[in-house]
């Protein structure tokens, strides 16, 4: 068994949140006795992470995702619970830990704004405590999977969205880290930036062996990189298991689309979904005895020209745990 990169007992978080009161009275009243109310973003979680798991941790906004990231990484402090990240305790030993973990969030950057990803990397090296014989072949490893080289000494105000996440992601790995946290990473990219990003992701997991914990409302970034899916709502875990237990547990329907050259099909109640042309599109219960009645009945029918068996996406299926 794969020793443990991340321990997570019981975590909560409660802030403070000064309430606002209806009326201009109240208002004016609020301004000299302010009353707050107590907002718990965490509620009591705990999970595991392996060494070299890739795991998305998922949610509606609010749900407490990035609260949750912010004190594994040592950002905030837990109001309860403990917390254990690579061997340190983040809240209390932040200083050490930082040498061990990377983190990337969508919305803020570590690059400098003026200066290149090449000068931002080897300052990088310098705060890490890194000797050239380190950093230098790993940067240029980075700049490589990354493809940074076209754009590697322009100023980080220059760079587009794609390239500069692309240089966050890299930064956030120039020391190595055990443990990756990444909120939001493809946030604002295209479809070749994100599955770019993806595809280097996955092999610095592959080649390191580096834990990944991902949180994203891209599902494509899920399904590209994650092989389990802890689900958070109101701070607390409603599903945690791996990522084809999910989809099995939990997808209740197929689709089946297909053409007959010559026939009709004859579909049962309720199960002809539409038609798309020449196409008949049915759903049926995923077990496999319905899957074989309908193939049997397809067939029965005439020659079949076209033919695809579908699941509702991923995101359908996580919806349903909001």
């Amino acid at each position: 068994m794969a020793p443990v990169s991340v321990s997570v007992r019981n975590l909560c978080k409660t802030f403070r949140v000064e309430t606002k009161p209806e009326g201009v009275k109240n208002r004016l009243r609020a301004l000299f006795s302010p009353e707050f109310r107590e907002v718990e973003a965490v509620a009591g979680i705990s999970f595991d992470l392996a060494k070299g798991e890739k795991v998305a941790f998922l949610g509606p906004n609010g749900a407490g995702k990035s609260t949750t990231i912010k004190m594994l990484s040592g950002i905030l402090s837990p109001t309860s619970g403990t917390v254990n990240v690579a061997g340190f305790d983040p809240a209390k030993e932040r200083s050490k830990l930082v040498y061990r973990i990377g983190a990337v969030f969508g919305q803020t950057s570590r690059l400098w704004y003026h200066l290149s990803p090449r000068d931002s990397f080897e300052l990088l090296a310098k705060l890490y405590e890194l000797p050239d014989s380190v950093s230098k072949p790993r940067i240029d490893f980075l700049v490589s999977a990354f493809e940074i080289g076209e754009f590697y000494a322009s100023p980080v105000r220059k760079l587009s969205l794609g390239q500069r996440m692309r240089a966050e992601v890299a930064a956030s790995l120039i020391h190595d880290p055990e443990v990756l946290f990444l909120d939001e990473p493809t946030i604002g990219l295209d479809m070749i930036a994100k599955q770019k990003l993806r595809d280097v992701i996955n092999q610095i997991n592959r080649d390191s062996g580096t834990t990944i914990l991902l949180t994203s409302h891209d599902i494509g970034d899920v399904e590209h990189v994650c092989d389990r899916v802890i689900i958070v709502n109101h701070g607390k875990i409603v599903s945690d298991g791996p990522l084809d237990a999910l989809k099995k547990e939990h997808v209740k329907t197929k689709t089946i689309r297909f053409r007959l050259s010559n026939g009709e099909f004859v579909a049962k109640p309720h199960e002809l979904k539409n038609r798309e042309g020449d196409f008949f599109v049915i759903e049926i219960p995923s077990s496999p005895e319905s899957v074989k009645d309908a193939l049997e009945r397809i067939y029965a029918s005439g020659e079949i020209e076209d033919f695809s068996i579908g699941e509702p996406p991923l995101e359908e299926i996580i919806r349903t745990f909001y």
